[in-house]
């Protein structure tokens, strides 16, 4: 009986440092997924002040929309900084409508459509799209990789000791999938 009260205790802490190292990894793959989607959504940030003052230059009393555009990216770069999933989609949601928006003046300004510079920015825009898309879908895989891990035995002893927690997924607001509407009153 005294052997097995002494075996008990050595086994739990056996079993419990199981999976430490691979906790560890996981967490790590999150974190670096998380910092390409910080990445791709700064770039997207950056690169809206340079459509702006391009179509600004064609588009003088479009006033209202770049203001809009310019709040949104303001939000979308406070979200970044404060590093919160939920808030940098809701923010990067904001965004989409206004700069929708601001993609549609261009149609009433042909000589703007053939311009360069324009055209440039909007390839680069376009692709920093569907890199945000790809980024966010390898940081919902390792979160989904990550907290099925901790949540299996006896991984999730060696979790409970260890602190680790489930990580949340980049998910868009509902409708977000719904390409925004553009109206001109």
């Amino acid at each position: 009986m005294t052997m097995l009260r002494r075996l008990v205790p050595a086994l739990v802490l056996l079993l419990s440092a199981c999976g430490y190292n691979t906790i560890q990894t996981y967490d790590e793959q999150v974190t670096a997924a998380f910092s390409q989607i910080k990445v791709q959504l700064q770039r997207r940030a950056d690169l809206i002040p340079n459509l702006v003052a391009t179509v600004q230059g064609y588009a003088k009393q479009e006033r209202d929309i770049f203001t809009a555009v310019a709040d949104a990216r303001a939000r979308l770069n406070g979200a970044i900084q404060a590093g919160d999933p939920q808030q940098m989609a809701d923010a990067n949601q904001a965004l989409t409508a206004p700069l929708g928006r601001l993609l549609a003046i261009v149609e009433n300004y042909p000589q703007l459509k053939s311009s360069e510079n324009f055209r440039a920015l909007q390839d680069e825009l376009a692709g920093t799209e569907n890199r945000i898309a790809v980024s966010r879908q390898d940081y919902n895989d390792a979160v989904g990789r990550y907290n099925a891990y901790i949540r299996r035995l006896p991984q999730v002893l060696t979790a409970k000791v260890t602190g680790a927690k489930a990580r949340t997924y980049f998910q868009e607001r509902a409708g977000a999938d719904t390409a925004p509407q553009v109206k001109f009153n």
